[in-house]
């Protein structure tokens, strides 16, 4: 979920595996009860429907132990007889089976309807990701790689199985084969403290069912069917903070003291528990970061990414910070001069940070003749989806077929089929809808791997969760544009899952650098603005018209409106993260919402709301600690590549198709750098990325 709307969103479905990440890189899968509908035989469908409680137990023990015995088997072969096969492989195909078992139980943890479900997949999350943990730290594994990282064979790999030999390496010194066999007792235990508390993070914001209760005569301003399908309590309307409740809301409520109330409760989801969380996760991964030789967690992350190092991400957000200033200023006045006619307040100079969403609904009604409520008109759900599909079969050369009644954890979810060339390459769920103790923004999790295997190569599997405007009775689902957006930027991310060839499920579909995985999908929303891709699936919920051109290009003039605030909102999320992960003492004086206040009163137009605790419900601080920059960083490459789409043609598939080759179907089996520059054809640069927000 880029966060066209909302900070927490996490863009992949990585949060809850997050001390797994390391390890899903590194598969032998032991004897499979054939009963269990969450361990599917080869390329079988998962049968979601059926799984209990009991089965996300067993699944859990049957990876355990699976494990354990493709442990033995890597680790009994003697230091001369070490091959690729037998070390390399047997390590990557323990990774992949335990990613392949996690999967599934991490969909369960978040979208399942059923409690006891969720909780035993809660539990089985922290099991797995606590022995991942010992994998990581496990002397003999490493001892075995390194063994093969000696031999003849290994010196003279090439491509692909020489950047997974070094890598390997390099991960597990890293992760602290450099210290005593103490010191990595007390690593591993500040490791499963990490999981426990990035677990606890996440589930205390799922958990949050806060809510205002609103009278009628404060509703005003918002769409009748927004009115209807509030839940009522007594004669008030009960507002939740799920996001479409949410973003609607402060929209167009007129009631100002409302909306305060509401984005002061939005901005303390889980306070009450997570900023004592927070606190210790930001003391735990500070421990881990100094017990490892790095000053910083932010040094110890960033050294395995494209950036290699703290200082070359914060030269590239003072940059940011500079070129968007300027545009950001220009906003705020826009704003201002809404806020004044409105008000008939000549007086008026600042907007609160729970006015901006009115007043720039405000300006794009009356500056931009833009109404956001006519134009989800053309965004029926159904029509959507189809766009989506048509546009990305076209440019990939691909077929998706919906599989009628899958076997799936809710009844909203669906499931498709994708081929190319008529042959079965991919399979992905589509959950759209809100509710209850489901995963609260949009996100991408891929639940099995691409993968070269002796009985073929392993279909990869990805789903999305979202929360889109759900269907009220006597109207479909209607999706504002920029659901539309963040729709077609998820999908970035299961393109990227699924379009893989890559020989190893470590560098399968998303296995690329933090700091690149949002490329692929931040591309993909250009084509949710572009005329000749919207206008074949932009068409009236009620009289099929197409989307008119004069309103488009309404809608493309208002593009860049709000784009340096919208900028500077993303520049404050990763300057938060990096500053808590490399310029905060957790054991200080300082807090962690005197650091949000700080940074918000510095980099964004509106001024911190006292009282509120944003970071307390931001939960990419636990899957992206110290890597929100990515967002932007990506944008940059991604910007860059669609400037050859409009080039040569939005849709001209010749492109679509060596973009597919060269980037997504690659994975991570060569440097990102590489790929992109190979694709360009040259150096990359950030003038298509600046151009994109109007600057």
């Amino acid at each position: 979920m880029t966060f066209h709307s909302l900070p927490g969103a996490q863009p992949l479905g990585l949060t809850v595996l997050a001390s797994l990440a390391a390890l899903l890189s590194m598969a032998g899968p032991g004897p499979v009860p054939a009963a269990n509908p969450l361990l599917p035989g080869f390329n079988q469908v998962i049968d979601f429907k059926r799984a209990t409680k009991a089965d996300v137990k067993q699944a859990t023990d049957v990876l355990i132990s699976g494990t354990k015995t493709s442990l033995q088997a890597i680790y009994k072969v003697s230091a001369t007889k070490r091959t690729f096969a037998n070390t390399m492989l047997a390590l990557d195909n323990l990774g992949d089976n335990i990613g392949t078992i996690a999967g599934p139980i991490s969909i369960l943890f978040n979208a399942s309807p059923d409690s006891a479900i969720r909780n035993q997949a809660q539990k089985s999350i922290a099991v797995i990701s606590k022995y991942g943990n010992e994998l990581e730290l496990d002397e003999q594994l490493y001892k075995a790689v390194k063994d093969y990282s000696k031999t003849k064979e290994a010196q003279a790999l090439t491509g692909p199985r020489k950047k997974y030999l070094t890598e390997t390496v390099q991960e597990y010194e890293r992760n602290g084969f450099a210290l005593t066999p103490e010191k990595r007792k007390e690593l591993q235990a500040i490791n499963d403290k990490i999981g426990d508390l990035s677990l606890v993070f996440g589930a205390n914001i799922a958990k949050d069912q806060g809510f205002l209760l609103v009278s009628s005569a404060d509703m005003k301003g918002l769409p009748d069917d927004y009115s209807k399908s509030r839940p009522k309590a007594g004669d008030a309307s009960r507002i939740g903070l799920d996001g479409p409740a949410y973003s609607t809301f402060m929209k167009y409520a007129e009631s100002d003291a409302m909306r305060k109330q509401l984005y002061t409760l939005y901005n303390n989801r889980a306070a009450d528990k997570n900023l004592e969380v927070l606190k210790q996760l930001l003391v735990e991964r500070q421990k881990k970061a100094q017990l490892l030789g790095f000053k910083t967690y932010a040094a110890y992350q960033t050294s395995s990414r494209m950036a290699k190092t703290p200082e070359t991400v914060w030269a590239f957000e003072t940059k940011l910070v500079d070129r968007v200033k300027q545009k950001s200023q220009q906003d705020l006045d826009e704003l201002v001069a809404v806020k004044r006619t409105y008000l008939k307040n000549p007086a008026a100079t600042t907007i609160n940070p729970w006015e901006s969403a009115f007043y720039n609904n405000l300006l794009m009604k009356d500056k931009y003749q833009l109404d956001a409520e006519k134009i989800k008109e053309y965004f029926e759900v159904n029509k959507v989806v189809d766009g989506l599909f048509q546009t990305t079969q076209a440019l990939f050369a691909l077929k998706f077929n919906e599989v009628k009644d899958p076997s799936v954890w809710h009844a909203d979810a669906r499931m498709f089929e994708v081929q190319r060339d008529g042959k079965l390459i991919g399979r992905f769920y589509l959950d759209l809808f809100p509710r209850d103790n489901k995963y609260t923004h949009a996100a991408c999790f891929g639940v099995s791997s691409g993968k070269a295997t002796a009985k073929g190569y392993q279909i990869p599997t990805a789903v999305l969760l979202c929360n889109f405007n759900a269907p009220t009775p006597g109207k479909p689902a209607l999706m504002s544009h920029s659901q539309t957006v963040t729709f077609f930027h998820e999908f970035g991310h299961v393109m990227h899952n699924l379009l893989t060839t890559a020989e190893l499920s470590s560098q399968s579909g998303t296995s690329v650098k933090r700091d690149f995985v949002e490329a692929p999908s931040q591309i993909l929303e250009n084509w949710a603005w572009n005329y000749d891709a919207l206008k074949t699936f932009a068409k009236h919920y009620q009289t099929g018209e197409v989307l008119p051109k004069a309103l488009y290009d309404k809608m493309w003039a208002a593009r860049n409106v709000g784009s340096g605030i919208a900028a500077s909102q993303q520049i404050l999320y990763g300057t938060l993260d990096m500053t808590l992960h490399d310029k905060f003492d957790p054991n200080g004086t300082e807090t962690t919402t005197d650091v949000m206040k700080r940074l918000q009163n510095q980099i964004t137009p509106f001024a911190y709301l006292e009282g509120t605790n944003m970071q307390a419900s931001f939960g990419h601080l636990t899957g992206y600690g110290a890597g929100y920059y990515g967002y932007m960083w990506s944008k940059v490459y991604a910007e860059d590549m669609f400037s050859v789409f409009e080039k040569n043609g939005i849709m001209d598939q010749k492109t679509g198709l060596r973009y597919r080759d060269m980037i997504l179907a690659r994975g991570g089996t060569d440097e990102e750098y590489n790929l992109v520059k190979n694709f360009l054809g040259r150096e990359p640069n950030q003038e298509a990325f600046f151009k994109s927000l109007g600057l």
